[in-house]
């Protein structure tokens, strides 16, 4: 079935960003995308219920799962493969209820990018992540 991200995109990325989205993490994680914005948005959501901290809580790995699902699709729009080489999170409140993620790229250099991924619940901001690419060169012979 095709997507409306899939439009005008080569038939290796659009391989690519099927096996990122469908991957057996974001499958157990019950990551869905939402959408790919013409100008490379990502937006990603989840539902926390079953994981919750103890205080009843998105645990903060949960967060920061759907925040690098967000970055890893983001990261491979691209021709190069990208993979992470560097990720950080700021968490600023709790997450009660379904999140969601937006990532976008912020700057790159011909072997690295910088993404950023806002994580809200509603219209709140629950955490800032921040995720360095390193684009993946094809290898010759």
């Amino acid at each position: 079935m095709a997507h409306d991200w899939e439009e005008g995109r080569p038939p290796e990325v659009i391989d690519r960003l099927r096996g990122i989205v469908s991957s057996p993490f974001a499958r157990f994680m019950g990551i869905e995308l939402v959408s790919i914005s013409s100008n490379g948005v990502v937006t990603v959501r989840m539902d926390i219920q079953g994981k919750e901290n103890s205080l009843g809580a998105a645990h903060g790995g949960t967060v920061f799962a759907l925040a690098d699902q967000a970055f890893a699709i983001a990261g491979n729009l691209g021709p190069e493969y990208q993979v992470a080489i560097s990720a950080s999170i700021n968490y600023v409140r709790p997450g009660l209820g379904p999140i969601e993620a937006t990532a976008i790229l912020i700057c790159e250099t011909n072997s690295t990018s910088l993404y950023e991924a806002k994580v809200f619940q509603g219209g709140e901001m629950i955490a800032l992540f921040q995720g360095t690419g390193y684009k993946l060169r094809k290898r010759t012979k």
